[in-house]
């Protein structure tokens, strides 16, 4: 007869285990920040006061990180209800007393800080659904699929209405993996697939000009060089010319010369690309898709659907979130305000991830043994 017991697997008996952090994450995680760092201190023109503020923002976000991991997946599981209502709430606040800041009604302001409630939603939106789907029959039905779907477009409609495209396809990808870890079959998505693209001319109409500009120029970045392509047009020299082994650290032209925009921020890749070369970017993305294949790991160890579709969203949505990253750097996707994860100057995306990371290590150090 089967009994489970309150130990932690062999693997977790450690120091590390008993605080409830998975050491081989935990360092996937820091050479990414050191490399981020590094990568930072160039891209800034060697400001020290940025990379200073960095670093403070990076502690918090380990901070953050060690929190969440304490926390068991059960007690999760209890408050995703009110987590999720509470950041519909907080989106609803957002459109009728939040800050505007260039151009966007997307922060609240406590007086001392400003958040960004929709980060809240990166991590909620893929909860509800694992708390839904968890005692439900899988593959889900197209019943099951109509609700989830509803669970996930209030968000995605109330952030893309800020408008912050960017974030509101991060949780609506977000959401997909939960569906698509949940085994659903390929004739829903092939009906799902067939609705989005007879959606796209209403999404066309309802879209901002500025939004409607960048789709265009991702076709023809030449038509507006100076104004809607610069960005663009700008990134792409800066990584064609790193070439295969770039042009070395502190040595870039385009992010010291200016005129690669958003250089510390959204465009940090680029910035990788010119100074790394074809190599560097290789083994950024080695390092990143690393840290993915841990989260996976976790969920395939993970021992209830609730744990495991909810890992796993986990680890897709970071990678989703480098992915269209440096798809929009390199101009195969349109410019949307997705930073490149743990690399990025800036704090609010920073603790988001390092939230999920904080919930990965959870699920993987609170599970059980099971004895004979």
């Amino acid at each position: 007869m089967n009994k489970t017991t309150d130990s932690l697997p062999a693997s977790n008996s450690s120091f590390w285990g008993a605080i409830h952090i998975d050491l081989t994450l935990l360092s996937l995680i820091s050479v990414l920040m050191s490399v981020g760092l590094i990568i930072l201190y160039s891209a800034g023109n060697q400001s020290l006061t940025q990379l200073s503020n960095q670093c403070i923002r990076l502690a918090i976000a380990l901070g953050v990180m060690a929190v969440f991991a304490q926390i068991p997946p059960h007690k999760y599981f209890k408050w995703i209800p009110a987590i999720f209502v509470i950041g519909i709430g907080l989106l609803i606040a957002v459109d009728i007393i939040g800050h505007i800041g260039k151009g966007a009604q997307r922060w609240l302001s406590l007086g001392f800080v400003r958040f960004q409630p929709s980060e809240i939603m990166k991590l909620a939106a893929p909860m509800i659904l694992a708390w839904y789907l968890h005692d439900k029959s899988l593959p889900p039905s197209f019943k099951i699929l109509i609700v989830s779907i509803a669970l996930l477009i209030l968000p995605v409609l109330l952030v893309a209405k800020q408008p912050d495209l960017g974030t509101a396809i991060l949780i609506l990808c977000a959401g997909a993996s939960v569906l698509l870890l949940a085994g659903l079959g390929w004739r829903l998505i092939a009906i799902t697939a067939g609705i989005v693209v007879a959606s796209l001319p209403a999404l066309w109409y309802i879209m901002h000009d500025f939004q409607r500009k960048r789709v265009l120029t991702l076709f023809d970045p030449e038509r507006d060089p100076l104004g809607a392509g610069y960005h663009i047009i700008q990134s792409k020299i800066a990584i064609g010319s790193g070439g295969l082994f770039g042009k070395g650290w502190l040595s870039g032209t385009q992010s010291y010369l200016q005129f690669l925009p958003e250089h510390s921020t959204d465009f940090i890749f680029a910035v990788a690309g010119e100074e790394f070369g074809f190599m560097g970017s290789v083994a950024l993305i080695i390092l990143l898709l690393s840290i993915v294949g841990r989260g996976l790991y976790i969920s395939i160890q993970a021992q209830d659907t609730f744990s495991r579709l909810l890992a796993g969203s986990i680890s897709l949505t970071f990678f989703i979130c480098f992915f269209v990253n440096m798809s929009m750097v390199s101009g195969i996707l349109p410019v949307v305000g997705i930073p490149l994860p743990l690399v990025s100057y800036g704090g609010t995306s920073m603790v988001t991830i390092m939230a999920g990371f904080g919930i990965l290590m959870s699920i993987h150090t609170h599970r059980k043994l099971i004895r004979r």
